[in-house]
């Protein structure tokens, strides 16, 4: 049995899930989220949980039962709580604003790079050099976050660009100068 598969997923108050055949509603707080999974995997609500059950061990069903358990486990986690990267930017010169809700980046380049970010995902910038990207769906905060990084990756020489805040860039040794002769 999957040590991930056969936990069951608490559904915390406030928090109401349909399941409707091997399709799922979440909603919450924070916002609601649907998503249909494998039709050989079972999902049940009993109570305040939510289970996942296979029929049997082929080594297929076996890996989507602990993929299943644990997308729909984000599923209630993002709708309770939200989901949320920071990324930082470093350079000279370089910042962020919010212009409505359009993401406005000036990192270098001769213009702006102007980001619209996809529904449900909000962007906040506390101070010019963070960005606060946050929402329900985890796989969808991950991808805007990962598009923003994009625009300017950090370099390895000065570490200048976006990075996630949690994230160590290796500095390398830049040349070397001319020897004395």
């Amino acid at each position: 049995m999957s040590r991930i598969g056969k936990m069951p997923v608490h559904i915390p108050a406030g928090v109401t899930a349909k399941v409707d055949g091997n399709a799922l509603t979440v909603k919450g707080p924070k916002g609601e989220l649907s998503g249909t999974f494998n039709s050989k995997l079972t999902i049940k609500q009993e109570g305040d949980e939510l289970i996942v059950s296979r029929p049997d061990d082929e080594r297929q069903t076996k890996a989507l039962h602990g993929l299943t358990r644990a997308l729909i486990a984000n599923m209630v986690k993002g709708v309770h709580e939200g989901f949320q990267k920071t990324l930082d930017i470093v350079g000279i010169g370089y910042r962020a604003a919010v212009k409505g809700k359009d993401l406005e980046l000036t990192v270098g380049y001769s213009h702006p790079v102007i980001m619209t970010p996809p529904a449900g995902i909000e962007v906040q910038v506390p101070q010019p050099t963070q960005i606060v990207i946050s929402g329900a769906d985890k796989q969808a905060v991950g991808q805007f976050a990962s598009e923003v990084r994009e625009v300017r990756p950090p370099e390895p020489y000065k570490g200048k660009g976006i990075r996630y805040h949690d994230e160590f860039v290796r500095h390398k040794e830049g040349k070397a100068g001319k020897g004395a002769k």
